[in-house]
């Protein structure tokens, strides 16, 4: 892992190394068989999705070449991004989107290695501290196994499921709390163990 060196990048230097970051992801995410092209379309089209959006920012994990890769973006206030959240919606998490400081992973991709869930969670952490967030967010598609226990392995804990039509699929909400800031770490459901300690 000392070899690996982390970069930030701004959505222009995204933009130009977006095609990488493609082959990476259908390195890293096993397509069947055929379905390959049609699998990096449509990362390609998500990652040009969130590019477009206020805040985005990239961090990359490069040796020789590109190992690894997350990206994300600041959650609007508005809650827009919960939309299609089956049932009640936590409180504490409403809170947190209406003060700002919920930040949303939408995609880590590192290499297939031996260490690659130690990267992806060193990424993710680390993009995440970069923007202050006090949760991080995730949306997953419930069919999407080997990315739910990795995420599960990372600490990152369901809190309901999202439908967004047209489609079919349902989607699996996670967070991961972080520093949570005094008057939402006093709600149900952030316990004294998951808020970061003061440096």
């Amino acid at each position: 892992m000392t070899v690996i060196r982390l970069r930030r990048l701004n959505r222009w230097q995204a933009e130009g190394l977006k095609e990488d970051v493609a082959d990476l992801y259908v390195e890293s995410s096993h397509p069947v068989a055929g379905t390959a092209h049609s699998s990096r379309e449509a990362f390609l089209q998500r990652l040009t999705g969130d590019v477009r959006r206020p805040g985005f920012a990239m961090l990359v994990a490069e040796r020789a070449t590109l190992f690894g890769c997350v990206f994300g973006f600041p959650l609007r206030r508005d809650g827009s991004w919960w939309r299609g959240f089956l049932g009640p919606f936590p409180r504490d998490i409403e809170q947190l989107t209406a003060s700002g400081h919920v930040f949303a992973i939408t995609e880590v991709v590192v290499a297939p290695h031996e260490q690659a869930l130690i990267l992806g969670r060193r990424l993710q952490e680390r993009l995440l501290d970069d923007h202050h967030a006090s949760l991080g967010a995730t949306l997953v598609p419930e069919s999407d196994i080997r990315s739910l226990a990795a995420f599960r392995s990372w600490g990152w804990r369901e809190v309901g499921e999202v439908h967004r039509p047209p489609g079919t699929a349902l989607l699996r909400a996670l967070v991961l709390p972080l520093g949570i800031p005094t008057a939402a770490a006093s709600e149900p459901g952030f316990p004294a163990a998951a808020r970061r300690p003061e440096r």
